[in-house]
């Protein structure tokens, strides 16, 4: 297994093709989710993140899949319209995680850490 000095390298790639599509890359963090950060932290927005995947992508049938995640309202939403963990159709395309089957601990872990590292990135472009 390869070991990566940061989340940022290790999804170099994948945000190198997100880059290139008009709809990923128009996605960036407000000045409010900014504040949203400074004032909650990045630990209590993986928590979020978290929450969110296992309760918005990781069910095997998702009844309102495709639109389950808003565009806006939390730094966490904009995250995975931009990174194309929004939904499972996007998730497949993207990511190559496949729709109709429970997502396992490890695919939520790594759709978190796909999340936490656009947000860091965007946070970091930002401060």
């Amino acid at each position: 297994m390869r070991k990566y000095s940061s989340e940022q390298e290790r999804f170099c790639d994948l945000f190198a093709r997100l880059s290139r599509s008009n709809f990923r890359s128009r996605f960036h963090l407000k000045d409010k989710d900014i504040q949203y950060i400074q004032e909650k932290g990045m630990d209590t927005i993986r928590s979020h993140a978290a929450d969110f995947v296992r309760t918005r992508l990781a069910p095997a049938q998702i009844p309102n899949d495709g639109k389950q995640t808003p565009m806006r309202g939390h730094p966490v939403f904009l995250a995975q319209h931009a990174t194309g963990c929004c939904c499972r159709g996007c998730l497949y395309k993207w990511h190559r995680i496949p729709a109709g089957v429970q997502l396992a601990e490890e695919q939520q872990e790594y759709i978190v850490d796909v999340l936490m590292a656009w947000i860091e990135k965007e946070y970091n472009r930002n401060v």
